[in-house]
Parts: structure tokens; sequence; C-alpha cells
């Protein structure tokens, strides 16, 4: 893996080894909730700086999707925390996230053109394998409250689709030289 890319994965890979608490126990449902809003701000910020650097129509119209799909996805979540009275709690994975999307965006914050476009998908493609990785092994079997469970599940196949499409500008960037 390129030396840019793993210190900006590095946040997400620790998503998906969520880390056990209280004897062998996954993260609990405020931990739960810290994580997913983290994961999704990770990516709307990656994707509005994709939005504004990019030259390519395709990276453009995909870095605006992730800013609209994963603001859609925190709004939800950030609701549904409010009506069950429930205070996202910071946790190290939630703030592991968050150190590495800053090292991922300043990063990207040094690149232009194609390879700017290549290390923003490459980055998304890793990314969402990730989240997805967490989803199924840790955030849905761990949450509690079936709400929030429910939520967790709803939006697992936005993040599969987000995963094929930037498989799919992958293989095109890699055709096109990028």
């Amino acid at each position: 893996m390129k030396p840019m890319l793993s210190a900006a994965l590095a946040g997400a890979l620790v998503l998906a080894s969520v880390p056990c608490h209280a004897q062998g126990a996954g993260p609990t449902d405020p931990q739960i909730a810290a994580i997913v809003v983290t994961a999704n701000q990770v990516d709307i910020d990656a994707g509005r700086l994709a939005a504004s650097k990019t030259r390519t129509k395709d990276v453009k119209a995909f870095a605006d999707q992730m800013i609209a799909d994963h603001s859609g996805v925190n709004k939800a979540a950030t609701d549904l925390v409010h009506r069950l009275g429930v205070k996202p709690e910071d946790n190290p994975t939630s703030k592991s996230l968050e150190q590495g999307g800053e090292a991922n965006v300043a990063n990207l914050k040094k690149m232009e053109g194609k390879r700017f476009d290549k290390a923003y998908i490459d980055h998304e493609v890793i990314y969402h394998v990730t989240v997805l990785d967490a989803l199924d092994k840790t955030l849905i079997p761990s949450a509690q409250n079936a709400e929030l469970k429910a939520l967790l599940v709803e939006v697992r196949p936005a993040f599969v689709a987000h995963l094929e499409h930037a498989r799919q500008l992958q293989a095109s960037l890699e055709k096109s030289g990028g």
C-alpha cells in the first residue's frame, strides 16, 4: 500500500476491529452512534474536498453523491439518537476514525489531477469495504436498541452501492491511465 494511503486509512481500518469493552461485549449504543456519525463525517469531508478539486466529471458526481448520502445518514442517525435521548459517546474508534479522516484529507490536499482522483477513489473503495465489514461484524450485532439496529440495516445497501460505484470508477480511472 502506498504510504500516502496507509496513514489515511489507519482510522478507517480501526472501524473493522471496533474494540471490545467490558467482558467481551461490543460497543454500546452511544458508542455506536458516535462511530456512525464520525464515519459518515469522514466521508463527507473527503467528498467535499474531492468535489472542489477534481476536474473529472465522474469523480465529481461520486463525491457529490457521498456528500449527499452520508449527510442524509448522519441526519437520520442524529435525529434518532436525539429522539431516543441517547448522547453519542466518543470512544477510541470514533477518535481514530476522525484522526484517519483528517490524515486522508491532508494527504489528498497535496495532490492534483489524476493522482488526486486515483488516491481519492482508491481510499473510497477501501473505506467502504471496511465500513461494511464493521457494520456486519460489529455495529449491527452490537446494537441493543431496535431502532438503531434497524437504521444500520436500512443504510447498509447504500454503502454496498457506494462500494460498487467506487470500484467502477477505480476500474475506469485505471483504464484511462488515471
